[in-house]
């Protein structure tokens, strides 16, 4: 039996004006600023005006370590979104932006699939609103006024050897990641070693999906560490005096983008920082602003749990006074046989042995998501290729370990696949049985909140970090930083920082490589392993299959 594609499917959309939309949430047209018919931003004075409502309920959406076999996070977010609605109950969902980099690289797009979608899907893995060029742009500008600073008599005293703020561009580009700037002479300024990040690792991306409004945006952008001079001590974006220039860039996105899914239910996308690199989650003002105006808010974080929510409890949920009422952690059968050591060219066939093996990653990640207080639902994200032995194989995994799977069949059969999920996801968030609480409290030294994600997420029995790492954590925690939660950037396929160790590892070892001060977002962010903040393109791109149709439709980017 053949199935549409998802653009196939997203094309015969039938959208109703975004006006449509606003209005089932209470926004009025005066208070929507339209991007064409099928997308608006929401304006700060809405914003403002329904903060004194009382929250609706916050559902996470998590899943297992990403596999090549796929497990479809953000489609059973979509689905889930779709389902609550069906079942009569007042849901939206909020989701993160897509990077152009790995769009034209090898992931592709990122609005869901099958029946499960948001839309307009081209517009939102291209440029949408231009959130991205925003913060490209504003992350560009402070680049610019540094070294303009250093050429024109550095009046900071910038010491050229200890520049740390880094050049962004939102693509793949690893001939990038490294590179020397300035050379041609005197008159192109000192030269220097510097490198570029992909824009959804800038800090400029994680303090707009972390701000409250522009004055929070502007003050976290001024507090941005840029420099050091030679006795060490910091240069701030402030003293450069370029933070309210770059809020100025940044005042259009700072606004939540509202788009509809398929079945024209309202939704929130903004912000985009990797759970990989960065904290994985769409931004607070979107998720808070929906709390006011939904029921139920359901929103998604990066990746597996093990990146993605843990990031949002320790992260998100800390910054914003937020708090989820339930967890779903989302599997595929497909996924539990690759975890079992099956081959991709053979998820195919029943193997129920296999599943079981594989089991034990979705195991560690349910122990872990509910060692934060919140109760947890394993989604079945159903495959065509599944059988009914291989289904009730990971329901009875899950069952002996406290919680519950419900087979969803979001992707074939939008909200009708979703109704069983919706029901007792509402079921669990309305009974309030959540006590949310982060693993590690503000006070722990940042190298011991290292240890603890290290240990009781990953299960690792150690970290790996040099003296001059040590110390350098000891220098931030005697200037007033120790009270910061840690964001680590490691690989998104293990729970080990080794790519190719599936399952539930133990016994392991996390090497810190380096440590980043990120002060005006708030957090520490920790390299592991071999994990990069450049991505590069694979030896086939995705770019090389893009393209126009005859009829001017977009072909290869879904």
């Amino acid at each position: 039996m053949s199935y549409k594609t998802d653009i196939e499917i997203a094309r015969e959309a039938n959208k109703k004006p975004i006006m449509d939309i606003g209005a089932k949430l209470g926004i009025s047209s005066d208070d929507l600023l339209p991007y064409g018919h099928d997308k608006a931003k929401v304006s700060q004075q809405f914003i403002n005006s329904v903060q004194s409502k009382e929250d609706g309920k916050l559902i996470l959406v998590t899943a297992i370590n990403p596999t090549p076999a796929g497990e479809g996070k953000t489609t059973t977010t979509v689905g889930l979104g779709d389902g609550l609605n069906r079942i009569g109950k007042n849901a939206m969902i909020c989701i993160r932006e897509a990077s152009l980099g790995p769009n034209f690289g090898m992931k592709g797009g990122a609005a869901g699939g099958g029946y499960a979608q948001v839309v307009p899907m081209e517009e939102m893995n291209l440029h949408f609103t231009g959130d991205f060029h925003a913060i490209t742009s504003a992350h560009s500008l402070l680049s610019a006024m540094i070294d303009n600073h250093i050429y024109w008599g550095n009046e900071c005293e910038i010491d050229v050897r200890r520049v740390a703020w880094r050049r962004v561009v939102d693509m793949n580009d690893r001939a990038l990641r490294q590179i020397n700037a300035s050379l041609g002479g005197v008159a192109n300024g000192f030269p220097r070693e510097t490198g570029f990040d992909i824009t959804v690792a800038s800090e400029v991306m994680a303090i707009l999906c972390l701000a409250n409004d522009l004055k929070d945006l502007e003050k976290r952008l001024g507090d941005i560490i840029v420099a050091y001079r030679r006795d060490k001590t910091p240069v701030y974006c402030r003293d450069i005096k370029a933070e309210g220039a770059m809020t100025v860039l940044l005042k259009d996105a700072m606004q939540p983008n509202l788009v509809q899914t398929l079945e024209n239910n309202p939704a929130f996308v903004h912000g985009g920082p990797f759970a990989n690199i960065a904290h994985g989650c769409n931004s607070v003002i979107a998720t808070k602003t929906a709390l006011k105006v939904a029921d139920y808010v359901v929103t998604e974080a990066g990746f597996g749990a093990d990146l993605g929510a843990e990031k949002f409890m320790n992260i998100k949920c800390r910054k914003a006074g937020i708090a989820p009422s339930v967890v779903v952690v989302v599997a595929t059968v497909r996924a539990m046989k690759m975890n079992g050591g099956v081959a991709k060219a053979d998820l195919g066939a029943e193997n129920v042995d296999a599943v079981k093996a594989g089991c034990a990653n979705l195991g560690r990640h349910i122990e872990n998501v509910k060692s934060f207080g919140v109760p947890v639902v394993v989604a079945i994200n159903h495959f065509v290729t599944d059988t009914d032995a291989e289904v009730d194989a990971v329901k009875s995994y899950v069952e002996e370990h406290g919680s519950e799977a419900i087979l969803s069949r979001h992707w074939e059969l939008g909200s009708e696949g979703s109704e069983a999920l919706a029901k007792r996801v509402a079921e669990i968030a309305d009974a309030d049985a959540a006590n949310f609480a982060p693993i590690y409290p503000d006070d722990m030294s940042l190298f011991e909140k290292i240890e603890t994600i290290a240990k009781r997420i990953y299960r690792a029995d150690e970290v790996l970090a040099d003296m001059k790492i040590r110390n350098q954590l000891r220098e931030w925690e005697d200037a007033g930083y120790g009270h910061l939660p840690v964001c680590m950037a490691k690989t998104q396929y293990s729970f080990t920082t080794d790519p190719t160790q599936r399952g539930a590892p133990t016994g392991h070892s996390v090497p810190v490589r380096e440590v980043r001060l990120s002060a005006g977002a708030g957090f520490i962010v920790v390299v592991c392993g071999e994990i990069m903040t450049m991505p590069g393109l694979p030896r086939k791109p995705a770019a090389e299959s893009i393209c126009l149709n005859d009829d001017g439709q977009i072909e290869g980017l879904f």
